[in-house]
């Protein structure tokens, strides 16, 4: 009789893992990180551990969605006054201050909620230019592009 393997905190192992967000489709690459931050793409997955690698995402300013979703995809909040319900689109969004927002939300959404899901987010770093401070970690570069001709969009 074999029995489930289950991992331990000291049986993980974490790697870096860089994606290059440019002209890539915005779900196809948020759930393939979600699927890489809880460690689905490993052996050793144990449901109940942080077992995932760290992500970083660079030049998030450049990705792409599909349609006419930059002007109709709205995304909404609340501020807590009386009639103040705010709204932003997907154009907006990455247009404005912040736009690796859009992948943080997008990835955030398809991890599970709760204490755990709070500290696989933690190993996600998005950049919206090309640069970031991660190049001691050596991490491993992931072309998500060459996986499925879907995954890019040109225009």
């Amino acid at each position: 009789m074999q029995k489930t393997y289950s991992a331990k905190a000291s049986d993980i192992q974490k790697k870096w893992v860089l994606i290059d967000a440019e002209g890539l489709v915005l779900g196809r690459m948020a759930s393939q990180i979600a699927m890489i931050l809880r460690g689905k793409h490993k052996t050793t997955f144990t449901p109940h551990m942080d077992c995932g690698d760290n992500v970083i995402v660079i030049n998030a300013e450049k990705v792409r969605v599909t349609g006419n979703k930059m002007a109709d995809k709205i995304f909404y909040w609340h501020t807590g006054y009386p009639g103040g319900i705010k709204e932003r689109s997907a154009g907006q969004t990455l247009g404005g201050r912040y736009p690796e927002r859009l992948i943080q939300k997008a990835v955030e959404r398809m991890i599970t909620r709760g204490p755990l899901g709070r500290q696989q987010m933690r190993n996600l770093k998005v950049y919206a230019g090309p640069n970031h401070p991660h190049e001691a970690q050596q991490p491993v570069a992931l072309d998500l592009a060459a996986r499925n001709a879907k995954n890019a969009r040109s225009a």
